[in-house]
């Protein structure tokens, strides 16, 4: 008895021992979630990357700010724009030259509101108060000079990447402006091509998707082949707070971005852009050629003309191997295409992600194409003249 009565006290010192390390464990542990999870991790904690706007609650991987991008926005203090959307028929004409020179480009940062839809507006970011931005014409071997301009009342630091520059961020590295401010780009365009342009300061997906992006072709030396109309669409995604069709100011939700969720999936910037007054028009036995891009920043699109197969594709917009009689195209997220065919029977033919629930938020536009009928080549009979037969045979 004595042996346990001397050895009892020793016995109660451990198990308190043993419960206060427990505590004490269980208190590091809390303060080190806590320090993941204020303190965003990146590859590169340089304090300049990160913004003002960007939240610091939640992980963040990236080399740029933190996805989780919050900002109030009074949509009063921002330029109104009647229509976002840039024509795709707003294009320069083609290079007819065989020297190379020195091209000025002169670009604007523009933070605006317009409507994605009626009754829903949005606070845009763009370059020159369009989307998408300028298409951008030069021939290879050119040397470009280009301005960028950051408009006074922009709530952020912008800049520009184009994947046709050879050099540190494609341009980035020494375009990225604060507001009010102007930088100057200069390169040289060595490889022919169609390539998307875009702002990538900050989060860049988050500038691509509220905006910030377009076109730059570099013509080959000996030019492209004749064409009759050339036109300019690009795809992108909007992450808006609000669901699908929700009325009213919009605001950008960045995680449904980081989810890869868009509630629209627009042609040139909003829904409906390249349809009625915006349609492309074409006539029967015109050659036409699409220059197409993929904002991103999440989906792949695969891009159809419902009723036309493509003479000749430049898949992903190289333009050394094109291919023959082609139905549909992927363009990947950051990537362009370009197709040419010729229109051979009127009516209206449909421009649309073959994703083909991406119709329903936004994703198609119209091909109007006048002319004569060739009912060798298509003839039928429209829903009043069906046969009062509702069994009909399918061999």
């Amino acid at each position: 008895m004595r042996v346990g009565i001397v050895h009892l006290p020793k016995i109660i010192n451990i198990k308190q021992l043993m419960e206060k390390t427990m505590q004490i464990q269980k208190i590091l542990l809390a303060a080190l979630v806590t320090t993941l999870t204020i303190s965003p991790l990146s590859a590169s904690e340089k304090k300049e990357h990160h913004s003002k706007h960007s939240s610091k609650k939640t992980m963040n991987f990236g080399p740029g700010d933190h996805y989780a991008h919050r900002m109030k926005i009074n949509p009063a203090n921002f330029t109104k724009v009647g229509d976002i959307s840039r024509a795709a028929d707003d294009i320069p004409r083609p290079l007819k030259r065989n020297e190379v020179k020195t091209v000025k480009i002169n670009l604007q940062a523009v933070e605006v509101i317009s409507d994605i839809a009626e009754g829903i507006s949005y606070h845009y970011w763009t370059f020159n108060k369009t989307v998408p931005g300028p298409f951008l014409r030069v021939r290879e071997g050119d040397t470009v000079v280009l301005n960028l301009q950051n408009a006074k009342n922009s709530t952020h630091s912008h800049g520009i990447d184009l994947h046709a520059v050879t050099g540190p961020g494609g341009g980035m590295a020494v375009t990225k402006v604060e507001p009010g401010e102007n930088k100057t780009l200069s390169f040289k365009a060595k490889t022919a091509g169609l390539y998307v342009y875009h702002c990538a300061s900050g989060n860049a997906a988050t500038h691509i998707a509220n905006g910030m992006y377009g076109l730059i072709l570099v013509e080959p030396k000996q030019g492209l082949s004749k064409v009759d109309h050339e036109f300019y669409v690009m795809q992108g995604e909007l992450y808006t707070k609000g669901d699908l069709g929700k009325k009213g100011f919009q605001k950008f939700d960045s995680y449904k971005m980081i989810h890869e969720r868009p509630e629209y999936i627009v042609f040139n910037g909003r829904t409906g852009a390249l349809v009625e007054a915006g349609q492309l028009q074409a006539k029967v036995g015109d050659k036409v050629r699409l220059f197409v891009g993929n904002a991103g920043v999440s989906k792949i699109s695969s891009f159809h003309v419902i009723g036309e197969i493509f003479d000749t594709v430049y898949p992903e917009a190289a333009l050394s191997n094109p291919l023959k009689n082609v139905q549909t195209t992927l363009i990947p997220a950051g990537g362009a295409s370009m197709m040419e065919f010729q229109v051979d029977y009127p009516g209206n033919y449909v421009l649309v992600d073959h994703a083909l629930t991406r119709i329903d938020r936004g994703a198609w536009g119209i091909l109007n194409v006048s002319g004569k009928k060739d009912n060798s080549l298509y003839e039928g009979s429209d829903k009043h003249d069906m046969p009062k037969n509702k069994d009909h045979d399918m061999h």
